[in-house]
């Protein structure tokens, strides 16, 4: 029996000076649209972000973050997320 490889996200942290850092993981959300729903929610209620990398936390405080970039965007996201838009600059 055949295994699939775990699918791959990426995060690119642009910062209010400038400088960004970019993060692939295994994409987290899992399968049930509620859940990946109410974890996109409480993401974008969240004042700082808090990642794993390499054995240690990292904690990003969102006070000093232009924008975050998720690549591949969730499946399920909620109503008040504005979907395919596109970036012109």
């Amino acid at each position: 029996m055949a295994t699939t490889p775990p699918r791959t996200a990426s995060m690119l942290i642009r910062f209010v000076d400038g400088s960004k850092i970019t993060v692939r993981y295994p994409k987290q959300a899992g399968n049930d649209p509620a859940t990946i729903a109410a974890n996109v929610r409480r993401a974008l209620e969240a004042d700082r972000i808090v990642l794993e990398v390499d054995g240690s936390l990292l904690f990003v405080p969102l006070n000093n973050v232009r924008y975050v970039q998720v690549t591949p965007a969730p499946d399920v996201l909620p109503p008040n997320v504005l979907r395919h838009a596109r970036m012109t600059d």
